[in-house]
């Protein structure tokens, strides 16, 4: 009896690998710097620069943020693109100037890099 009595004083669960049947805490809380790369706090910032402006909720700021990088990793494809058929390895402001001039999605951009 005295080996049972050993194996019951050090219960392990095979699921959570714990002494006693203990259940792991759950990381329940969000944490959004793990989807963005930009801070959050800058963006937040740069929001509440426009005067019609009064409150940012963090989610708006999230959802801009990505929108922010992805918008700008399209760019630097794209001009990654026009960099690579002009067969230089070096990203220059001419080859941002000529996807700006080429595709229409950057057309609202014109006028705003000078």
């Amino acid at each position: 009896m005295a080996g049972v009595e050993n194996d019951e004083e050090q219960v392990f669960d095979e699921k959570t690998n714990n002494k006693d049947n203990a259940v792991p805490e759950k990381d329940d809380s969000f944490q959004p710097d793990r989807l963005v790369q930009l801070p959050l706090t800058r963006i937040k910032h740069i929001i509440k620069l426009d005067p019609d402006v009064t409150l940012a909720s963090s989610d708006a700021v999230i959802a801009i943020t990505k929108a922010t990088e992805l918008f700008v990793q399209m760019m630097a494809k794209d001009a990654a693109g026009c960099m690579l058929q002009s067969k230089r390895k070096t990203l220059q402001r001419k080859d941002l100037d000529h996807i700006l001039e080429r595709r229409d999605c950057y057309l609202f951009l014109d006028g705003a890099v000078d």
